[in-house]
């Protein structure tokens, strides 16, 4: 397939409207739904600032390339857009961008679509071509440079393969004098694998072809691995060069200097990173004490809050399945026993137990899965079982009877016991570096688990046990013996929180302490009114869109107004992010007037003590609604979430401006 057949003039925009970030992504996007590239507009939106979020597209250079691939697209296809004064789209070099390639590719696109994908991505290392690109007028302009780039780009590949087999027939003869020339390999990753990947390989190789050096890259993008790097090759490599944003086979690069970097550097910062290798000024990897590629030494590390909160959410994204198969279970459980004949009947046992044992398992998780996010497979093992000690009660399993615990350490005791288990493996492999080469492999059979569960139980057993089963239990009684005006203070907080980034570390601050409250006592009716705040806050923004773009059209665009209607399921569903694009074209009036009716909804949910005993579920699961064993609190929930989703809707209708378009469209 040739690079003409995912470009068209249909998907390009010569001079974009758009003068913001926001709005180049949504313009781009409008097209890409009416040239029916993409079916779903909202989903397609969510998933390109998904990639934005983990790192900005914007490469430098004045280029932008957001890309996607999911189910949201219908076919392969690159966009082509303008921007003559330039957008800032917060590029890594600081720097306007004036040229967008939005990449779109399908789940099940096949490879001759990426390979073109791939050719097109590494032919914008050219600075000659990017400036002819500035100049054109024409979509057909356009076309003709990639057709005429990419011949030139056929010839040089033909002419480097049959210089690369003459080199082996040399090599064969014994006459190849290969061994003499310096050689640097490589590999390059992007988490999607479509653009940065290629264009960093062909980066390296066009700068190491500059200086006289040989460079080999192996690419771990969209198809899987290409170019894969041979032992002879690694074995004769100076050095090896990482830039990748994904995890990379690290152990076959032991012993040799490695420089380790981001994706875009191997764009952007070619010829240091070569540099960096010839100068020896690249650290030794060691694969027997770091054998991933966030561990080297030479890699850029995130900084402590951002490393915590990354391990932190590893664990709760395992944790969550948990959570949430398991409490809706029980929660199911409460209704058959409620209204289908009581604690005895087969399907309540059956349900409840059901749900018991998932959340059983809530606590190991979530610990075992920041222990490896920190330490790797090894730490996996010490986590589990540290945070299945944080979840025991005095005197179950003969765990804690000498520390005298009153209650299991819980959710809190599971954190830290994740964190410690984390970092004492990596303590571990530090200690056992540079044991000989003959006893590699008892370390990850013998060492590791042994002294891993040692020291975890030792530090559980007489350290975090013995304090955390107190902070838990002080906490829980706290929590159970509130009043009404600190319990309404306290889901106020909590329901907002849920619309300041919808989906992000606030939001995910609020959910997991609602639900830790409730992992730590299921039968909690505070815990259960806790759980309701959340999902009350969380219900608020997708319904205010809902509602906003019904009664007020004058004052949304086609598209929001296409997008309102499915927000009424998602908020029925507890979805909050179906209100990100809203938020994401008007951060400065939708997320205010969210906050202010999640803050609301909480408010009245901890004023009519509305408890909901479920992790999960939205309204779906509102006939659980009500102090657990008490009255029901149906009406009051479902109240408490129209009356915070109206205020929101209202707020944020009548602070937004009139849109040109005819509302009647």
């Amino acid at each position: 397939m040739r690079i003409k057949d995912i470009l068209s003039p249909d998907s390009m925009i010569m001079e974009l409207k758009a003068k913001n970030k926001e709005d180049a992504i949504k313009e781009m996007a409008d097209l890409e739904v009416a040239t029916d590239i993409v079916n779903d507009e909202d989903a397609f939106i969510k998933s390109i600032w998904a990639r934005e979020n983990e790192s900005t597209t914007g490469i430098g250079g004045g280029i932008a390339m957001p890309h996607a691939r999911n189910k949201s697209i219908n076919k392969a296809r690159v966009l082509f857009a303008k921007s003559k004064e330039g957008i800032d789209y917060n590029s890594l070099d600081g720097q306007p961008v004036h040229l967008f390639f939005m990449i779109t590719a399908p789940d099940g696109a096949d490879n001759t679509h990426l390979q073109a994908l791939a050719k097109l991505s590494g032919l914008l290392i050219d600075p000659d071509l990017v400036e002819a690109l500035k100049n054109t007028k024409t979509p057909e302009e356009v076309i003709d440079i990639f057709e005429k780039a990419e011949a030139k780009k056929d010839e040089e590949d033909k002419k480097a393969a049959e210089a690369k087999k003459a080199k082996e027939a040399a090599k064969a003869q014994g006459t190849s004098d290969d061994d003499n020339k310096p050689l640097i390999v490589g590999v390059t990753a992007c988490i999607n694998g479509i653009a940065h990947t290629y264009m960093a390989q062909e980066a390296l190789i066009k700068e190491g072809k500059k200086r006289g050096i040989e460079v080999r890259i192996e690419t771990n993008g969209s198809e899987g691995v290409k170019d894969k790097l041979t032992p002879d090759e690694i074995k004769r490599a100076k050095g090896v060069i990482i830039a990748s944003d994904k995890k990379v086979d690290m152990p076959r690069f032991d012993g040799k200097h490695l420089v380790n970097h981001p994706v875009v550097d191997g764009i952007n910062k070619p010829g240091e990173l070569i540099d960096d290798i010839m100068g020896d000024k690249a650290d030794v990897y060691r694969a027997s004490a770091q054998d991933k590629s966030t561990e080297s030494s030479s890699t850029e590390k995130p900084g402590l809050w951002a490393g915590i909160y990354k391990n932190l959410m590893n664990g709760i994204s395992h944790m969550l399945p948990f959570v949430i198969g398991g409490g809706i279970l029980m929660a199911i459980s409460f209704i058959v026993e409620n209204y289908m004949g009581g604690a005895k009947t087969p399907a309540f046992i059956f349900l409840n137990n059901a749900g018991n044992l998932a959340f059983a398992f809530m606590v190991p998780v979530l610990a075992a899965y920041i222990a490896e996010s920190i330490g790797d497979l090894p730490a996996l093992m010490p986590g589990f079982v540290g945070g299945y000690m944080a979840s025991i009660v005095n005197g179950q399993f003969r765990v804690n009877v000498q520390a005298h615990a009153t209650s299991p350490a819980g959710f809190l005791g599971g954190i830290a016991a994740g964190f410690i288990a984390g970092y004492l493996m990596v303590g571990l492999k530090k200690v056992f570096a540079k044991l000989p080469r003959s006893v590699e492999g008892m370390k990850p059979m013998l060492f590791y688990p042994i002294l891993g569960l040692l020291f975890i139980a030792a530090i559980m057993f007489y350290i975090i046990n013995p304090i955390f089963s107190g902070i838990n239990f002080a906490i829980t009684h706290f929590l159970n013996g509130m009043g009404t005006g600190n319990l309404v203070l306290l889901t106020t907080i909590l329901a907002g929180m849920m619309s300041i980034d919808m989906g992000g570390p606030f939001n995910k601050a609020a959910y997991v302490f609602a639900s830790g409250a409730f992992a730590n006592d299921p039968h909690s009716a505070t815990a259960a009114i806790l759980m309701a705040a959340v999902m009350v806050g969380g219900m608020v923004p997708p319904f205010a869109t809902a509602i906003g773009t019904t009664f007020f059209k004058n004052k949304y665009t086609v598209e929001e107004r296409r997008a309102g209607v499915s927000n009424w399921v998602l908020g029925f569903s507890f979805i909050t992010e179906g209100a990100i694009p809203f938020a994401a074209a008007d951060p400065g009036r939708v997320i205010p007037s969210c906050i202010i009716g999640s803050a609301v909804g909480g408010a009245l949910v901890g004023l009519w003590h509305v408890g909901v005993p479920a992790p999960h579920g939205g309204l779906w699961v509102s006939p659980l609604a009500g102090n657990i064993g008490g009255p029901s609190h149906i009406l009051f929930y479902f109240l408490a979430t129209i009356i915070g989703s109206i205020v929101a809707g209202l707020i944020m209708s009548f602070w937004k401006k009139n849109v040109k378009e005819d509302p009647n469209e």
